[in-house]
């Protein structure tokens, strides 16, 4: 409200010359706040009224004060309802799709303006079915998994996606796990074992049973179902009796590889106190 005003002031009253001004100084605000680390948000989700196409993405801003903001979720939650109807190829590509009466990227600058902090959006993916279904878990706002999966039912679905919350699984089965962590596994467990005097002709066969070990603990079918009654009973196992099958996952963790700034109050309090004294 304040800054409308100051925009009237400005303008002397007149309502287009106002709106001009506030556009102008949104994008000077967005440009202003870019530089600055966003490593909060929220993952917002969303899977068409006939279950065929479901997207999730990840928008982010500077604080969880902000991130916890109906106008930032909101934003969120419309970034993925059109993510899974239009299908844009990249970031950009979202950017220039409508929202509203303006453009995504408008109604983010809008958003910087408003909140006052820079809010970008991260990543985004999207699963289109013709004849599977999909499934979608939000853990709070921070952990978004959208799910494509064929057979069992709605409730099978949701307890895969939350399972994938909270296992985090790096892929379906071993055939999508980076040949470089595998390689890591091995070299680490053959190293190991030289260290505990094992004989050379024993190397080969730790080295294996310790990969087979990371495979089934990161991934998806190698896992036991958090919801097992027994504790034993894998995805892989529990798909089987479900006669259904798990086509792909994405599974989002707001700020996941950012680096975030750590702010040392104390410090920066002394060096203040510091500063003053010298000038005494």
């Amino acid at each position: 409200m304040m800054e409308c005003k100051k925009a009237l002031t400005e303008t002397d009253g007149d309502f287009k010359a106002a709106e001009e001004l506030l556009r102008i100084k949104s994008g000077a605000k967005a440009s202003k706040a870019a530089s600055r680390v966003t490593a909060e948000g929220v993952v917002g989700a969303f899977i068409s009224t006939d279950g065929k196409a479901g997207a999730v993405a990840e928008v982010n801003c500077e604080t969880d004060f902000v991130a916890k903001n109906d106008d930032f979720v909101a934003f969120a939650k419309n970034v993925a309802e059109i993510v899974a109807k239009s299908n844009p190829a990249d970031l950009d590509a979202l950017s220039a799709l409508p929202m509203a009466s303006s453009t995504v990227e408008e109604t983010r600058k809008a958003l910087v303006m408003k909140l006052g902090e820079n809010v970008t959006i991260r990543r985004m993916a999207r699963y289109e079915t013709s004849t599977g279904k999909l499934a979608s878990y939000l853990h709070g706002s921070k952990i978004g998994v959208l799910l494509s999966y064929t057979g069992g039912d709605e409730t099978l679905g949701r307890d895969l996606a939350m399972h994938i919350a909270a296992s985090k699984p790096k892929s379906v089965d071993a055939t999508g796990v980076n040949p470089e962590d595998i390689a890591t596994e091995r070299r680490i467990a053959i190293e190991k074992a030289k260290e505990a005097g094992k004989p050379e002709a024993m190397l080969e066969k730790i080295a294996e049973g310790t990969v087979q070990k990371f495979l089934k603990d990161v991934t998806l079918l190698g896992q036991v179902f958090v919801k097992a009654e027994d504790g034993k009973q894998t995805i892989e196992q529990l798909l089987k009796s479900k006669g259904a099958t798990v086509t792909a996952f994405q599974m989002f963790v707001v700020g996941e590889g950012i680096e975030k700034k750590v702010e040392d109050y104390a410090a920066e309090v002394a060096a203040t106190i510091a500063a003053a004294t010298k000038k005494d």
